[in-house]
C-alpha cells in the first residue's frame, strides 16, 4: 500500500507577509510584499518541510519613491535578485500553540539562518469543505547581513533607516487532497 504525502499550499487571499523599519529613528514605516508561495510538505508540522518564495518585484511600501529604492541596488536589486527565499529546517514546539521557525532566508544569494516566532491559529474546514490551517510569524532580522546597507546620516545624529526589520507574517495553508 503506497502512502500518499500531505501537501498544504498557500492561501494568498488570506495571506500576508508585512515588515516594519524604524525611519528617522522616531517612527515605523511599514511595507508588504504583495506577491509569494509557500508550502508545507507534510501531515505532522514539526516532521515536514517548510518553504516559501517571495517575489522582490512586489515589494510596496505605499510610496512610489521609496518603492523604485528598495528595488534598486541599495536594496533587493531586483534586476538581479527576483526572489527572497526561504526553507524551513526545524519547527519545534514550545507550548500547545507556540513554535520557533528555524531555517534559511536567501536574499541576494546570501543566505542566513533565522529563528521565527510561530503562533498556529488551529485547523478548520471552510464552507466548501476545505481544509485550512492557519498560522502567525513574527521575527526580526538585521538587513546589513543580506549586503542591504544602504542609510544616510540624519544631522542631528543617527541614521535614516534602521538596521533592524521586524518580519511579520499572517499566513493560511489549504489541504491538498491527494
Amino acid at each position: 500500500m503506497e502512502t500518499t504525502k500531505t501537501t498544504w499550499t498557500l492561501d494568498p487571499s488570506h495571506s500576508e507577509i508585512t515588515f516594519k523599519v524604524k525611519h528617522m529613528m522616531i517612527s515605523n514605516v511599514r511595507g508588504e510584499f504583495k506577491s509569494f508561495t509557500a508550502s508545507i510538505d507534510g501531515e505532522d508540522f514539526e516532521k515536514s518541510t517548510i518553504s516559501a518564495t517571495i517575489d522582490a518585484e512586489s515589494v510596496f511600501t505605499n510610496a512610489n519613491d521609496r518603492d523604485a529604492h528598495l528595488k534598486s541596488a541599495d536594496f533587493f536589486d531586483v534586476e538581479n535578485y527576483k526572489q527572497l527565499t526561504f526553507a524551513g529546517t526545524n519547527l519545534k514546539k514550545v507550548d500547545d500553540d507556540e513554535y520557533k521557525l528555524t531555517g534559511l532566508l536567501t536574499i541576494k544569494n546570501v543566505s542566513k539562518e533565522v529563528t521565527f516566532d510561530v503562533e498556529f491559529g488551529g485547523i478548520n474546514k471552510d464552507p466548501w469543505g476545505n481544509e485550512k490551517a492557519g498560522f502567525s510569524l513574527s521575527g526580526k532580522i538585521n538587513r546589513k547581513d543580506w549586503g542591504l546597507n544602504w542609510n544616510a546620516a540624519l544631522e542631528a545624529g543617527g541614521v535614516l533607516v534602521s538596521e533592524e526589520v521586524k518580519i511579520q507574517a499572517e499566513v493560511q495553508f489549504v489541504k491538498q487532497t491527494p
